[in-house]
């Protein structure tokens, strides 16, 4: 077979694979022969032997006998040549030959090449998940994804703020997909550790590897995103591994503290591509929600501490009180069955009071106008940017009124002070704004229950 021959297959192979896939794994193919039917490649590494034995061997085989190359099957083998001395002549350079090709073998294929992923938290489970309105769509979602089969929407991205249940769904995600198939290669990690990995790659030299490992998995799953903003050469190869996954249709589930478009210094086309899938926000706990948790929590309490009583009204009380999110919610929770039981004492509200007074005092939490300002643009679907710029559009004026009218009703600025932080507007600006939304909350119905459900997200 004539080089030629394989550069023509190659060239159809691209539109088989997609550029991705056949920039990593096709093109570093190298033909050596083809004997008795066997069409003979060397690869570069024992794992990409294996990975493209298992996942492109049928394709190439088949151009190959489209081209006419009479091959019934095809070897992928590593090859370990010594470099011989190219101005050896006569019967030393013969001999030199003879020692490359008994050098030349077939490595030990890996079975699987290790995860570098994060441990599973055996506790986050989707049983152990409490859905209640804020996250029911991201449960859903994750639900969905769970099950396995045709991915549906990928990337699945999911974003809120710190102790919402994003890393819970993550592990549950995998817990569940493990159990269905055990043989899905699913790796979980975080974007830090995803960026440790790179570098180490890079000063090892070992980039090949880091390429082909990231490549050959299932589901990959990577939380907190956000901190390979700014990371210029993390975020290149993020990109293309991102692309090659989901050339080979697998799933990729992102989560991160805020919206693709809201993450600073995060490059235009890693955000584009992580809005290209379903991109689910989990919105802060509310009252019943939180409650549900510590009921559940408490079940759990009590199994372990059977002597322990509390009054009534202690879970209410706390699910109103601690409001900022559910890490704070189940550490304040543990804290006092830890003490209750220690000291043997009923637990009832002086004590909860006098156990938990500094949580209960951070929890009493003042809202920000930038706060304000990134729920308002989130919940009209508008860039933080537009909200606080020139634009003067009906559809970015409007939510910008809104968002006006919340910091002067929810914060104890001034009007000067929230001009400043809208674009440095006049207090005039903001008067008039104000004045606007009150006299349309008396009319227009749907701004009422904008208004009304945008307070109740920023006081929970």
């Amino acid at each position: 077979m004539k080089n030629d021959t394989w550069g023509r297959v190659k060239q159809q192979l691209i539109e088989t694979v997609g550029r991705n896939n056949y920039a990593n794994w096709i093109e570093p193919l190298q033909l050596q022969k083809v004997d008795n039917g066997v069409a003979q490649f060397s690869v570069p590494t024992s794992f990409m032997a294996n990975w493209v034995a298992r996942n492109f061997s049928d394709q190439i085989l088949s151009h190959l006998k489209a081209s006419g190359v009479p091959a019934s099957r095809v070897e992928f083998k590593v090859e370990t040549v010594r470099a011989v001395d190219t101005l050896s002549t006569g019967s030393d350079q013969s001999s030199a030959k003879a020692s490359a090709s008994l050098s030349a073998q077939a490595a030990p294929v890996v079975e699987e090449a290790e995860l570098p992923g994060a441990p599973l938290d055996a506790r986050f489970t989707f049983d152990n998940f409490v859905v209640g309105k804020p996250n029911e769509l991201a449960h859903a979602a994750a639900r969905r994804v769970a099950e396995g089969g045709p991915v549906t929407f990928n990337p699945l991205f999911l974003y809120g703020g710190v102790g919402l249940g994003k890393t819970h769904l993550m592990h549950a995600i995998a817990h569940e997909i493990q159990v269905r198939d055990p043989k899905t290669r699913v790796l979980y990690l975080s974007a830090e550790q995803f960026m440790y990995r790179f570098v180490q790659a890079l000063r090892d030299r070992q980039m090949m590897d880091f390429k082909q490992l990231f490549r050959s998995v299932d589901v990959l799953m990577v939380d907190d995103v956000q901190f390979i903003a700014g990371k210029d050469s993390t975020q290149e190869e993020f990109f293309h591994t991102f692309n090659a996954l989901v050339d080979q249709g697998k799933q990729i589930i992102i989560s991160a503290d805020r919206a693709p478009g809201e993450i600073k210094d995060l490059e235009d086309r890693i955000k584009s591509r992580l809005q290209c899938g379903l991109v689910v926000d989990l919105h802060p706990t509310d009252y019943e929600l939180r409650l549900g948790i510590l009921q559940i929590k408490a079940e759990n309490y009590r199994a372990q501490y059977k002597g322990l009583v509390f009054a009534d009204g202690v879970l209410e009380f706390l699910a109103h009180r601690i409001t900022t999110n559910v890490r704070v919610l189940e550490g304040a929770l543990m804290r006092l069955f830890a003490f209750a039981s220690l000291v043997g004492r009923e637990i009832t509200m002086e004590l909860a009071q006098e156990c938990l007074a500094d949580i209960l005092k951070a929890s009493d939490r003042k809202v920000t106008v930038e706060e304000i300002q990134r729920r308002v643009a989130e919940h009209y679907s508008i860039r933080l940017s537009d909200l606080i710029g020139p634009r003067r559009v009906r559809s970015i004026a409007r939510p910008r009124q809104v968002a006006m009218y919340l910091s002067k009703q929810l914060t104890s600025r001034s009007l000067p002070e929230i001009g400043r932080r809208f674009g440095g507007r006049d207090h005039t600006t903001v008067m008039h704004g104000v004045r606007r939304i009150e006299e349309l909350q008396t009319t227009d119905s749907q701004m009422f229950d904008d208004v009304e459900m945008l307070r109740r997200a920023l006081e929970a």
